[in-house]
């Protein structure tokens, strides 16, 4: 039986034209509803989810986190992408760059970040020593190595509340702690992926050098500038892997 796969993205990747025989729809999971599109790409059966949604209505820090995941759960996926648009703390990180994510960080605070909250006995312990899923990282590897893009290695991933972009003291404190990068919806999505048996793989799309990190505010000028600059190749790269993981 053909699998799969879910791919979830954030700011800027709205809707996936690429989609054959593409269907929208709201599915009611039992942590509320998530909207999804459903098709093909390439041949591979996609479930697509904007955490943000088609409008860029829902800040990161009212995202339905385990709705989309139980959503994909639901739905059969088997493995998701995702793609988290970033700061980058890595100085070796330009804006338009992409980098895969090895480890995370999480900062935030007062999310629904496990499905153990009580209403069914038991606590189930998920091992979190590799996060990110290694046979779903050597595809995104070897999609990008064909295409002649670079993708960066080793990324940390340091996640915040947002809405609001972090201070420079924060960002020198997700730095010391070993973050290369930092976002606002990689925790708990990737968590939570792993606490129902998904394997999850994350590609992060650097936009703007975290704070502190430039002279510049951060503006969505420049964001939507580095979007445009790495959008396309985010995807090559994550169409390509399709193809290895199909």
């Amino acid at each position: 039986m053909p699998k799969t796969i879910g791919l979830i993205a954030g700011t800027g990747f709205y809707d996936l034209p690429a989609l054959k025989d593409g269907e929208s729809k709201e599915l009611d999971t039992l942590y509320g509803k998530a909207q999804i599109r459903s098709g093909e790409w390439n041949g591979v059966r996609l479930i697509f989810l904007t955490r943000h949604g088609s409008g860029h209505s829902i800040p990161p820090h009212l995202i339905n986190y385990r709705a989309n995941i139980k959503a994909m759960k639901d739905l059969g996926v088997t493995e998701i992408i995702a793609i988290n648009v970033v700061g980058g703390i890595d100085t070796k990180l330009a804006p338009g760059d992409l980098c895969l994510i090895d480890d995370f960080i999480d900062f935030t605070s007062g999310r629904q970040h496990t499905f153990s909250d009580g209403s069914k006995p038991g606590v189930q312990h998920v091992d979190l020593t590799r996060p990110y899923d290694a046979k779903i990282q050597s595809a995104l590897r070897q999609s990008a190595k064909e295409s002649g893009i670079l993708l960066h290695e080793n990324g940390v991933y340091a996640g915040f509340n947002g809405p609001r972009f972090e201070t420079p003291s924060e960002i020198r404190l997700a730095a010391l702690a070993g973050a290369t990068v930092v976002g606002m919806t990689g925790c708990p999505e990737v968590s939570l992926a792993r606490e129902l048996g998904i394997d999850y793989a994350s590609i992060a799309l650097v936009v703007n050098p975290a704070a502190g990190l430039s002279e510049a505010e951060i503006t969505m000028d420049e964001i939507n500038k580095a979007l445009d600059l790495g959008k396309s190749k985010a995807l090559t790269v994550i169409e390509g892997a399709l193809k290895v993981l199909a």
